[in-house]
């Protein structure tokens, strides 16, 4: 029996996507729930599993071409035998194992440094190459056949497409700083009382939840203290109305091999420090891979970026429309600090808050980042949500 292999239904914000790499040819066996092809979309890459076995009998979109959702890719003959050829081929692929998949800001490296992939080591899930693996590898790895290796002090010119999340990460911030009356307002949080609770707490906390205390959970926690004091901040436009949202999804900023995505911690005002903890670790890890689903990266009525994890010392963020503001938070560096007259060394951290002046004054600016100051700096309000 012959079986259409579709493209599957894609989140209503999303009109195309991007066939990335067959991992199965014309002919070869495939097994029920095995992977036939990476599917890019602006928000994630999807894997398509095969829902029966059967050998792959046709092929009708190419990698690099757009599909839609529903749209038929392949055809699956679930009473066919594979072919020698394809058998053949499949065998030689599973020795040589390095001409794995190459994860696309990989490819986009790759392109840009005359990398040849096929002779990199992939150390991504599945042995997918990743960006890191690229960078590893610089100048060890050999040319691309006909493209020219950078050289220090050349004038070479290369283009590369941008992927589809790059596209869209393009796309929404143009878009954000045009329909936005954006403003940043500052301030700085001592972080001691923080730095001195998790290294009082972290090994109990650990061996107790299994996963490691982090300051992302004290952030998320402040930022929601704050947004319950100023339900404004939390609130997006929609035409001439202003939406205040009951609930405090919380978008957290990850830089991954793609770019830069922001899945949402749901409801973390019913969440503890721990359930906060494994959601931000899970995302994380699954984001590296381009794991995370349309849904996780949808939606949120606030958000949280941290440069300080690449030594960010001050940045001023932009918003993820439709939200009305996004916390900017950066290096933690010890630094002189005026207390009760006397000068002293404090790890201190400078928050930014970047805005839409269109809703959000900046009396209730300022007050939201001091309220969010205040709880860092007094974290038994966040233990105890007070």
């Amino acid at each position: 029996m012959k079986i259409e292999v579709k493209v599957p239904q894609l989140s209503e914000s999303v009109s195309e996507a991007t066939l990335l790499t067959w991992h199965k040819q014309v002919g070869e066996a495939v097994s029920e729930g095995q992977n036939l092809i990476d599917i890019e979309t602006d928000k994630v890459v999807l894997e398509l599993p095969a829902i029966k076995s059967g050998v792959l009998s046709q092929i009708l979109k190419q990698n690099g071409d757009k599909v839609g959702s529903g749209e038929v890719i392949a055809m699956l003959d679930t009473d066919a035998a594979p072919t020698a050829a394809a058998t053949k081929t499949s065998s030689a692929q599973a020795v040589a194992g390095s001409a794995a998949a190459v994860m696309p800001a990989a490819q986009k490296l790759a392109a840009e440094k005359g990398v040849d992939t096929a002779n990199i080591s992939g150390t991504g899930r599945g042995g997918r190459v990743t960006k890191e693996d690229v960078l590893n590898a610089g100048d060890k790895a050999p040319p691309v056949a006909g493209i020219p290796k950078p050289e220090l002090g050349g004038r070479i010119e290369q283009r590369v497409p941008m992927t589809r999340i790059r596209q869209r990460i393009a796309e929404r911030l143009l878009q954000s700083q045009q329909n936005a009356a954006i403003l940043t307002t500052f301030n700085e949080v001592n972080m001691q009382p923080v730095m001195e609770l998790r290294a009082k707490y972290k090994d109990q906390f650990e061996k107790k939840h299994g996963v490691k205390l982090g300051f992302s959970s004290f952030f998320v926690k402040a930022a929601v203290m704050a947004l319950q004091k100023f339900p404004v901040v939390n609130a997006s436009i929609d035409g001439n109305d202003i939406i205040y949202h009951g609930y405090f999804d919380i978008g957290v900023a990850i830089g991954s091999e793609r770019g830069l995505v922001v899945p949402i911690v749901r409801d973390a005002d019913k969440l503890s420090l721990a359930d906060i903890e494994k959601q931000i670790a899970d995302f994380a890890a699954r984001a590296k891979d381009g794991k995370l689903t349309m849904d996780e990266l949808t939606g949120g009525t606030f958000s949280i970026t941290n440069g300080g994890v690449f030594g960010s010392m001050l940045s001023t963020p932009i918003i993820n429309p439709p939200q009305s503001a996004i916390l900017g938070i950066h290096a933690t560096k010890d630094r002189p600090v005026a207390e009760n007259g006397q000068v002293v060394i404090r790890p201190m951290n400078y928050l930014a808050l970047s805005y839409d002046h269109r809703i959000i004054d900046g009396r209730e600016a300022v007050q939201f980042l001091v309220a969010i100051k205040e709880a860092l700096e007094f974290p038994g309000r966040v233990m105890l949500d007070l």
